[in-house]
């Protein structure tokens, strides 16, 4: 069985991404053959596709330790995306994303993203556009909507029931004095 290679979608060339497909070893060269033009857009659901010049990736310095490197090679990426000016988000689901309590959304409607997670830049811009990828998506899922109940008669008169021996007891407890 022969070893199976991840291409990874994250091949940047001029800012465009290539899409991720699993191939192995011998199909390796003529992978991209079949995978067709290179991909402009970040593709959330079947009718939300965002055109990646509409985010802003930044190389900068990693925090913490990283030894040789760790002056010489800017590996994190600072994503900004301004989902508020994005017209590919409909706005039912941009107000939904703006009204999330996330720190990575500011006042303004920028979503910011930091990613330092790995060693290599190309990783890290993975990771951030898949951050990226697993925000919006968590605003496309609209909310349930509350079924309002009302307890039967029954449990009412048990939960009365329950309360009056509970008082009971405790009044059973209490220390009689005698005058």
């Amino acid at each position: 069985m022969d070893p199976v290679v991840e291409i990874s979608w994250q091949m940047m060339r001029t800012d465009r991404l290539r899409t991720c497909i699993q191939v192995t070893d011998k199909e390796y060269w003529s992978a991209f053959s079949h995978i067709g033009a290179i991909v402009d857009t970040l593709d959330i659901s079947d009718d939300i596709r965002i055109p990646l010049s509409e985010i802003t990736m930044t190389a900068i310095r990693s925090q913490g330790a990283g030894g040789q490197n760790v002056n010489k090679v800017a590996t994190a990426i600072h994503l900004r995306f301004d989902a508020s000016e994005c017209a590919a988000i409909p706005v039912r689901i941009k107000t939904r994303l703006l009204a999330m309590s996330d720190h990575r959304i500011t006042d303004d409607g920028i979503i910011v993203i930091k990613s330092q997670a790995y060693k290599s830049q190309d990783r890290n811009r993975q990771a951030a556009l898949c951050r990226l990828t697993e925000l919006i998506a968590t605003a496309t899922r609209e909310p349930k909507r509350r079924i309002k109940t009302r307890p039967s008669k029954r449990a009412k008169q048990k939960r009365l029931d329950m309360k009056s021996r509970r008082g009971a007891l405790k009044r059973s407890r209490r220390i009689v004095k005698d005058d």
